[in-house]
């Protein structure tokens, strides 16, 4: 707050109720680990230039994952309280796990979801949950607040995040946040969870990590 003051020349309590309102309307948020401010989702939107250069620079390493491991791949963004997916590349099998460019899936049932709120503060991720609430999409679905903080604390553990069978019966994915960008997105691989075993789980996580890292150090996706 000082330094916002300071860098502003206004009074803190001046620069404190204008702090107030950008947060309110989610254009910054406090890290929950350092107290700072930074730019929050208010901003995704606003950002369509940085979306579109992570959408192009995305493309081929999906295709990548997509060839390594016969599956679909996906590139997701957080959008209000819901995942929106910004490309698909599909499997080419005939029985596959897809979903279009456009769709919408819940932040609380899907490996996306997991993923991009485990980089978010636990104010936000109850503040999402709260405006979207936590619908059983299938019995594996987590529908507790404490339940979904209690898998987002193994995401960040982990490195990454896994849907079993919790926003489709069949199917399982695995997901990774892309680091270094404020955009809140993330990859992940999708398949028939009698074609994904959860053994297949850690090698292809850590394929997504190899790409998002790629991702993250192209300097035109960092916003």
């Amino acid at each position: 707050m000082p330094a916002v003051a300071i860098a502003t020349g206004l009074p803190k309590s001046s620069a404190f109720r204008y702090l107030w309102t950008l947060e309110n309307h989610r254009y910054v948020e406090r890290n929950p680990d350092t107290g700072l401010f930074q730019l929050g989702l208010g901003f995704v939107g606003m950002q369509s230039q940085h979306v579109e250069v992570l959408r192009e620079r995305a493309k081929p390493l999906l295709e990548q994952l997509r060839d390594e491991h016969d599956e679909s791949a996906n590139l997701g963004i957080l959008d209000g309280n819901t995942v929106i997916y910004l490309d698909v590349v599909e499997s080419k099998r005939t029985v596959r796990l897809a979903a279009s460019p456009g769709d919408r899936d819940p932040l609380h049932s899907t490996a996306l979801g997991k993923a991009i709120a485990g980089q978010l503060g636990e104010d936000r991720v109850k503040e999402l949950l709260d405006q979207a609430g936590m619908g059983s999409r299938t019995p594996n679905t987590i529908t507790t607040v404490n339940g979904y903080l209690d898998e987002l604390s193994k995401v960040r553990r982990v490195g990454y995040a896994v849907d079993n069978g919790e926003n489709e019966l069949d199917g399982r994915c695995v997901a990774v946040p892309i680091l270094g960008t404020r955009l809140p997105a993330a990859i992940s691989i999708s398949a028939p969870a009698a074609r994904f075993p959860i053994q297949a789980v850690e090698p292809a996580a850590k394929a997504l990590q190899e790409a998002a890292r790629q991702l993250a150090a192209a300097p035109e996706t960092i916003g």
